[in-house]
């Protein structure tokens, strides 16, 4: 029997794979806990027809981080920090701090996008990579400046 997985299963196929399985394990356990269905014309054609339509969303989603990556690579986060002796950072900026920065200029990128490769712990220019999509990360100047 042919089923078309609708959930991923583990060790048998995942989501949106057309497999050949047993008859009583496709009808008893996968059809039966909709994690599949069997494979007919129809339900081919429908897996096609979203497969496709889930490929443009893509296409979509990856050029509007291209557009985002590109606008983020132009800009400049200025965050202002506490000093000490001989112009020493307290403490390190946080990818917290680098987002909410980043929504006052306009910009909505999730904190766990952010890469720091090492502390931002002194005053100047640091470069940090925000990951916006699997294939689109952007780098993007941060400036640390004395607080008035």
């Amino acid at each position: 029997m042919k089923v078309i997985f609708l959930k991923d299963v583990k060790n048998q196929g995942k989501k949106g794979e057309i497999k050949e399985v047993k008859d009583g394990y496709g009808m008893n356990f996968l059809i039966k806990n909709g994690y599949a269905v069997q494979a007919t014309n129809t339900g081919v054609n429908r897996l096609k027809k979203e497969q496709a339509e889930a490929e443009l969303q893509e296409n979509l989603k990856l050029k509007d981080c291209e557009q985002l990556k590109q606008k983020l690579e132009k800009i400049t986060v200025e965050i202002p920090v506490k000093t000490g002796e001989q112009d020493r950072v307290f403490g390190s900026v946080s990818s917290k701090q680098i987002v909410s920065e980043l929504k006052r200029l306009g910009y909505e990128i999730d904190k766990k996008a952010i890469e720091i490769d090492s502390g931002l712990t002194s005053l100047g220019v640091h470069q940090i990579k925000i990951i916006l999509h699997k294939k689109v990360i952007a780098t993007v100047k941060i400036k640390l400046v004395k607080q008035k």
